[in-house]
């Protein structure tokens, strides 16, 4: 799931992940840290929930996905849209 708040010139997006089995730690790569999988380590909350901040442009469409610290690939369902990735998979699409 995400969730912005506008500000001045920038999006604040909040990610957020159920708590995902068998994920000691969960990333949020995208196109604006260019795909650094381990620039953005999301937070865990008591209930095993993720989640992580980021200010973004606004008025922008960013890809992303999440990756676990087993290298599991995940997709948010709730996103804005979906974009084909050149792996044959889908990446999640957020507008800021």
């Amino acid at each position: 799931m995400v969730t912005k708040k506008k500000m001045k010139s920038k999006t604040r997006v909040t990610f957020k992940m159920p708590d995902v089995e068998g994920c000691d730690c969960l990333y949020v790569v995208g196109d604006f840290n260019d795909w650094d999988e381990a620039a953005h380590p999301m937070a865990q909350a008591k209930d095993g929930s993720w989640s992580l901040s980021v200010d973004l442009e606004a008025g922008q469409s960013y890809e992303y996905r999440y990756r676990t610290d087993d290298g599991r690939w995940l997709n948010d369902p709730d996103a804005d849209g979906s974009a084909p990735n050149a792996f044959g998979a889908d990446n999640s699409v957020v507008q800021t």
